[in-house]
């Protein structure tokens, strides 16, 4: 695998011994889809599972624990994901509301693929419940609270993702 870049904001590459990142799916409101986060030595963070339509489901995620992030220096991320073909979001939140606002950006993976994806801060859109917030600010980059991966818009079936880091640009 590729050295990874300067600006490094998560690495999933290392000796981890607690990812510190939890699902959150449809369950939560009847749905049956199911995700989990793995750590994989070497590789990366693995999201995988299988997203379920049935019971007005459609959604599987993870998220990291609670941190602080400044990064506004940065207009954006670099990163380096494997997939399977399926779209995916990266998402941010400024708050410490387990319901509150996510900012999102998506990203195409391409089957089997190591890819460098990058997502400018602009390119995140405030969303709750999955709908786009018309109301509310721009993400303020410099009071991230944590990162997460969503799979969502009706991709049922199995799903992986790997990602190996996260770097501001």
């Amino acid at each position: 695998m590729r050295n990874s870049p300067d600006n490094l904001i998560l690495n999933f590459t290392g000796d981890v011994q607690d990812i510190g990142w939890e699902s959150i799916d449809d369950r939560i409101m009847g749905g049956c889809s199911q995700s989990r986060p793995e750590y994989l030595q070497g590789v990366g963070l693995r999201f995988s599972g299988t997203v379920c339509l049935d019971n007005n489901g459609g959604f599987a995620s993870i998220r990291s624990d609670e941190s602080g992030f400044d990064l506004s220096r940065y207009s954006g991320f670099k990163i380096r994901v494997f997939g399977d073909g399926h779209t995916y979001k990266l998402s941010l939140r400024t708050d410490l509301y387990f319901d509150g606002v996510s900012y999102q950006a998506s990203f195409a993976t391409e089957a089997e693929t190591w890819q460098e994806v990058t997502l400018p801060f602009d390119s995140f859109a405030p969303t709750h419940h999955g709908l786009r917030l018309t109301t509310v600010p721009p993400m303020d980059t410099s009071a991230v609270k944590s990162f997460g991966l969503f799979i969502a818009d009706h991709q049922a079936g199995p799903f992986k993702l790997d990602i190996a880091w996260v770097s501001g640009y």
